[in-house]
């Protein structure tokens, strides 16, 4: 009789526990969970490092020697690009640049370099050539095309790079996209211009640069290197650029 109730007791203890498979089931919920966590993780790494890479290539369009984010490059990918057709996402593949671009370019950087105009100029290049960028802010008063004693300051110190070799120069004029509508400028294409003009007439009338060598463009809003969805981009896009074009047996 004590035997039956102990056989009795223990199965009753053995049914009241949890069953076998739910141990089972309750280590894989766990991996999974692990797993999902592991996911979430990594994916929370990437955003960030998405967003470093957009803004490290903004930096890289407009110009400015920021270090690059990318593993295993070429040391050629830190050369700041100008975008060859002006597309915001149009990214150039630095080994399509010439030799002779690579060289104009270095070139230009020891200027600025030893003008000690890294702060108000920046240098980049593409298969045309070599870019000079001058912040709007430096040359103009907004709203307006007559140079800044600043800006032509900035001209005088690059005088003796432009004499440096007899390529031409082409000064281009940008702007945001904020409309203007005054007696003198309508639309931003006019301003633009206006403003390219002033900078080559400075040059040639003022400075020795030879006219032959000099030609302007304005582009208006219509050329940006950033989103137009800021005031700081919105500084960025207002800007002088003087392409130093290379020769076409050199692209």
């Amino acid at each position: 009789m004590s035997r039956e109730r102990r056989k009795r007791k223990t199965t009753e203890s053995q049914s009241s526990g949890s069953p076998a498979w739910m141990a089972t089931f309750s280590d894989m919920m766990t991996l999974l969970l692990t797993f999902f966590i592991l996911l979430y993780s990594i994916s929370t790494v990437d955003v960030q490092k998405f967003k470093d890479i957009s803004y490290s290539l903004q930096a890289v369009l407009m110009g400015e020697g920021q270090p690059t984010i990318f593993e295993g490059q070429d040391p050629t990918t830190d050369i700041p690009l100008e975008e060859e057709n002006h597309e915001i996402e149009d990214i150039i593949d630095p080994s399509t640049i010439k030799e002779t671009t690579l060289e104009m370019y270095t070139q230009v950087k020891d200027y600025i370099q030893e003008q000690g105009l890294e702060a108000e100029v920046t240098v980049s290049l593409n298969r045309s050539g070599v870019f000079v960028d001058i912040k709007e802010a430096i040359l103009f008063e907004p709203g307006r095309a007559e140079l800044k004693t600043g800006g032509k300051e900035i001209l005088d110190n690059l005088e003796g790079l432009f004499l440096q070799f007899e390529n031409e120069i082409v000064v281009e004029g940008h702007t945001d996209n904020v409309p203007i509508k005054t007696a003198n400028y309508p639309t931003n294409w006019e301003l633009s211009v206006d403003r390219a003009v002033r900078v080559v007439r400075y040059l040639c009338e003022v400075k020795k640069v030879p006219e032959k060598r000099l030609s302007a463009i304005g582009y208006g809003e219509y050329q940006p290197i950033a989103h137009n969805d800021t005031p700081q981009n919105r500084a960025l896009n207002r800007r002088v650029n003087l392409l130093i074009i290379m020769d076409e047996g050199e692209v």
